[in-house]
């Protein structure tokens, strides 16, 4: 057992799985942000658009329910496809929130081009070779 404790520790304690973790939990609450704007700020201008129309509103009634006075007897059975519509267009959001803010840490991340090095002029010839040289030339006359 302690082996196993040794293990999960191990594991919880990678610097990969901590990052994870605050990674899943921003995304929780960028979650109902992007939630807020679509229900709050999008689906209603798109409603005006369409002329008042609110898709969350919209169902398939498979079973109407039974209701006697303030007590629901029996539930209505539905298919809530505009709350479906409403969770797409959600999903399509974040996707590209999430893109743009990739798209925005990679070009920050992202290493400037090597500046090509342009190839040195040969060396000319030091003080003591000149002087070498023409010593040379001197002992040959």
């Amino acid at each position: 057992m302690k082996k196993f404790l040794q293990e999960f520790k191990e594991f919880a304690m990678r610097g990969n799985v901590i990052d994870m973790a605050v990674g899943v939990i921003i995304g929780a609450a960028f979650g109902k942000i992007v939630t807020s704007l679509v229900n709050d700020v999008l689906m209603p201008a798109i409603g005006m658009l369409t002329g008042g129309i609110n898709f969350s509103d919209y169902k398939w009634i498979i079973q109407k329910g039974v209701q006697e006075g303030s007590e629901i007897i029996t539930p209505e059975v539905a298919i809530t496809w505009g709350a479906f519509v409403q969770t797409i267009i959600d999903f399509i959001i974040i996707a590209f929130c999430i893109f743009i803010a990739i798209k925005a840490m990679n070009r920050l991340k992202r290493e400037p081009e090597p500046v090509k090095e342009e190839p040195a002029a040969p060396a000319a010839p030091s003080e003591v070779e000149l002087l070498t040289e023409i010593r040379d030339l001197l002992k040959k006359d």
